[in-house]
């Protein structure tokens, strides 16, 4: 068996070890990340379904190179069976499939100011697929979880160092969180097995919450009696005012519309033209605490209500449209969601400093000749 090469230091040092946020450009390593990962064009919006190759990816570390034949899944701890299972063993299990927004918590992260330094996404940080595996619960429920388990431990096969404490990516959940009935332990990505970048072999996806608990290349799997306390659950990924600040865990994904930028765009700024005379604004909108309830979308200041279509499932994004006659001259654009537990978007920045949970609402500034 691999041995896990968990390791943590007395002083752990503040998530992103990059140095205090700033007003600056860009930096070189901010740069670098966002070569390494990979967003959403805001035109692929327009699919209920995102190809693998359009769907956002965040990689911390390096993506393994894993042999399927000779990969096993470990399933231990506080469990009345340890059991190790073959990707083919798990395929024979019953499967289900499920449609799941997933969206990494540091969208929005380089529109904050000042700009904390990690990887620097706009707004694109989103997708949607649909997930194929075995649900969590059923393996769970082979296993025999005892009475005093507490969370489930997930951990993948990358590894690398991140605030000087050398780990393997690991997160974890509540229990009443990982029986839920839709988590799943995902082979397939929109009928087709799992990209490298997206978990090959096996992943987990947790619907609902922000996309670092869905864990990827997934190894193992521990019921634990305690608290987990790796880097990625006890340092990273919390909503903290500053460095040596507790902070709060981050969790379900907050409410968020995106538009689709009508027009055409110039190379270099991204900033819209579009012929005078009507025009079908869309989007997508979604939540991970409830339904979306709502869609506003603002125009030059003024908030119009959005037809809202239904979504592929209760995860998974809702199409939003709305009519719009497009006068010659500078306008802004924006849209801004509700959903069922009243949550909605605010108009400012959600700052924060790690930079998680920006959810504020999308500005587009159109030229209409």
């Amino acid at each position: 068996m691999t041995k896990q090469i968990y390791r943590t230091r007395r002083t752990m040092r503040p998530a992103s070890n990059t140095g205090e946020p700033t007003s600056g450009p860009l930096t070189a390593q901010e740069l670098q990340l966002a070569a390494r990962n990979h967003s959403m064009p805001l035109e692929a919006l327009r699919r209920d379904i995102t190809p693998p190759g359009l769907h956002y990816v965040l990689t911390h570390f390096d993506i393994p190179d894993t042999d399927a034949a000779s990969w096993h899944l470990r399933i231990s701890g506080a469990v009345e069976r340890s059991l190790e299972l073959s990707l083919a063993a798990l395929k024979k299990d019953p499967a289900i499939t499920v449609p799941v927004t997933l969206e990494c918590a540091g969208n929005g992260r380089s529109l904050l100011r000042p700009r904390p330094l990690s990887q620097p996404w706009v707004l694109e940080a989103v997708g949607t697929a649909e997930w194929t595996g075995v649900p969590l619960a059923y393996l769970l429920a082979k296993a025999g979880v005892l009475s005093e388990a507490v969370e489930v431990v997930f951990t993948g096969a990358d590894a690398g160092i991140q605030g000087g404490v050398r780990h393997r990516y690991a997160r974890s959940l509540p229990i009443r969180e990982a029986m839920r009935p839709d988590v799943v332990l995902a082979y397939r990505m929109n009928g087709s097995e799992l990209p490298p970048q997206h978990g090959y072999p096996l992943r987990l996806v947790v619907p609902g919450w922000y996309g670092m608990t869905s864990v990827k290349w997934l190894q193992s799997i521990e019921v634990v009696t305690a608290p987990f306390k790796g880097y990625q659950q006890q340092v990273a990924y919390r909503y903290q005012d500053k460095a040596d600040d507790a902070g709060t865990p981050v969790s379900r994904i907050r409410i968020r519309s995106l538009m689709v930028p009508p027009g055409i765009p110039d190379f270099f700024t991204r900033k819209r033209f579009l012929a005078r005379g009507p025009v079908m604004l869309q989007g997508r909108a979604w939540s991970g605490a409830g339904a979306v309830s709502g869609v506003e979308v603002g125009i030059d200041g003024e908030w119009v209500p959005a037809h809202l279509e239904k979504p592929p499932g209760p995860f998974a994004w809702c199409k939003w449209t709305l009519p719009w006659v497009a006068d010659p001259g500078e306008h802004e654009l924006a849209c801004r969601a509700t959903d069922s537990t009243g949550a909605s978007q605010p108009l400012e920045q959600n700052w924060n400093y790690q930079g998680l949970g920006n959810n504020m609402v999308q500005r587009v500034s159109v030229t209409v000749e």
